[in-house]
């Protein structure tokens, strides 16, 4: 099924051929397109421009890389790898004006899912100052992949009169320049000249040499200039954006997926297991496999031997997915609760719902185990063990909670701080390395992930690496992830 979205625009739509319509892999997104694609198109565009922002969130906030570094494009291009988005390693490693069918089509979809995250983000302050961060983190980090040749043709296709310096001219200040740049090598680095007050952020940091209120701007640093002006377009862009959402939203097969595209989760939804995990095992497992929450709701029903619905909801589903079978399942919960009741009960109230869960009652649907969002956002009553206890917890009985299981205190107080801070995945991380004495610093987005990457660290799957003694600084912002559940369930 396909759609058209059309709407009164002052600037021309993108038409012709691609080879006109894309000619450089950077783009500054003026001019918005009219397109006919597939709802599934529509959807997987968003979803893998997502997943790059994310990335690029991630890199810094969980990983603690310095933004620009080699260790954070390498984390990157890696990521998007393992990720299978082919086309934006493509964009992020080199970019050119190559002309190739790959290179077009990999434009075009960059083209499109940016506007489509333009509709998604612009709704509320909160939104559109996160996406701005992202998009011109992206933006700076093509820009500085690009050549020199490629650089001066974007400056060209996107109207930007902007000249190096000649050679006399550089050469009559380049002791100057030397000092400015820390004294890399410049004969063959190319040097612009620009009112200082474009470039404050270069100016506060002493990066420039200024004179008669110019700058000199090495090439590696002009994208100052250009991310002060793509900032103000974003930032235009995304009120004309809200201001069209009616419009736009009048095609009621885009609304849901529009407005929960920020909380959309695009992993692995961990359905089908292909391990099989042993019953016998879970009491083990639970020690160190498991994140908080299922370790909670774990410990509860060997305790109390019964879960309210939401429990046997969010850790029935958990178990299935690592690879609990549906006889162990059943086996299971039925060992449990005929401790308080009688077999009959159990069979009459319970055993269906865990049969429902395995999809072979009721709508027998295969149903996904509820990731971190879903979890965190969940309702949690008074008696209620589930949800997130990063969240759901009283800090003091977190700490407490922690300090029972016997782990390093710098270890708990991270912990602890970063769920009062609300960053409840960060503290999950955290709650991780603490766990299996590392410092890798994972970005958890749902506990069978949590499961699976624990699994991987004992089977040696994953190198150890030993907690060091400074803690990477934690940004405000973080990558969250949700995926849609069944609400009649």
């Amino acid at each position: 099924m396909d759609f058209k979205i059309k709407r009164k625009s002052v600037k021309t739509a993108v038409t012709g051929s691609r080879i006109e319509t894309y000619p450089h892999d950077l783009q500054m997104y003026k001019i918005p397109p009219i397109d006919d694609i597939s709802l599934q198109e529509f959807e997987t565009l968003a979803l893998e421009r997502l997943t790059l922002l994310r990335t690029l969130a991630t890199a810094t906030t969980l990983k603690g890389l310095r933004i620009y570094s080699d260790e954070w494009n390498d984390f990157i291009i890696s990521d998007l790898r393992n990720q299978g988005i082919k086309y934006y390693v493509r964009l992020c490693e080199k970019s050119a004006c190559g002309t190739t069918e790959v290179d077009l089509e990999a434009r075009r979809k960059d083209h499109i899912a940016h506007f489509i995250l333009r509709l998604a983000y612009c709704r509320t302050e909160e939104l559109r100052r996160w996406f701005i961060s992202r998009e011109l983190e992206l933006f700076r980090m093509r820009f500085m992949a690009m050549n020199s040749d490629a650089v001066d043709k974007f400056f060209m296709l996107n109207h930007l009169y902007y000249t190096n310096i000649s050679d006399e001219e550089k050469n009559e200040v380049i002791v100057n320049l030397r000092e400015s740049t820390h004294h890399q090598n410049i004969d063959n680095m190319k040097f612009y000249k620009v009112k200082f007050y474009e470039v404050l952020d270069l100016v506060r940091a002493r990066k420039v040499y200024i004179k008669g209120g110019y700058a000199y701007i090495p090439h590696k640093d002009f994208i100052s200039v250009l991310t002060a002006q793509y900032r103000a377009h974003l930032k235009q862009s995304l009120a004309i954006a809200y201001h069209h959402l009616s419009e736009i939203e009048q095609d009621e097969r885009l609304v849901c997926l529009l407005k929960g595209l920020h909380q959309s989760y695009a992993g692995n939804d961990y359905s089908d297991s292909k391990a099989v995990i042993p019953i016998e095992s879970i009491d083990s497992l639970s020690v160190k496999s498991f994140p908080l929450c299922m370790r909670q709701l774990h410990e509860n029903l060997r305790s109390a031997h019964h879960l309210k619905h939401g429990g046997r909801l969010q850790y029935g589903l958990f178990l299935k997915g690592i690879g609990v079978t549906l006889e162990d399942s059943l086996r299971f919960w039925r060992e449990e609760f005929t401790k308080l009741m009688d077999l009959d009960k159990f069979e009459k109230q319970y055993a269906y719902n865990v049969r429902f869960n395995y999809g072979k009652e009721g709508s027998k649907k295969n149903y996904s185990p509820l990731n971190c969002l879903r979890i965190i956002n969940g309702n949690v009553g008074p008696g209620d063990c589930h949800g997130c206890p990063f969240k759901h917890c009283d800090a003091s009985n977190l700490k407490n909670k922690l300090k029972g299981y016997g782990y390093d205190g710098q270890a708990i107080n991270d912990v602890v701080e970063m769920a009062k801070k609300g960053h409840y995945q960060i503290a999950c991380s955290k709650y991780f390395d603490a766990v299996h004495n590392t410092d890798l610093g994972l970005g958890i987005n749902h506990p069978n992930q949590y499961f699976e990457e624990s699994q991987k660290l004992i089977k040696g799957d994953i190198k150890l690496e030993p907690k060091k003694e400074s803690k990477p600084v934690i940004k405000k912002e973080q990558c969250i992830e949700e995926m849609d559940f069944d609400e009649n369930f």
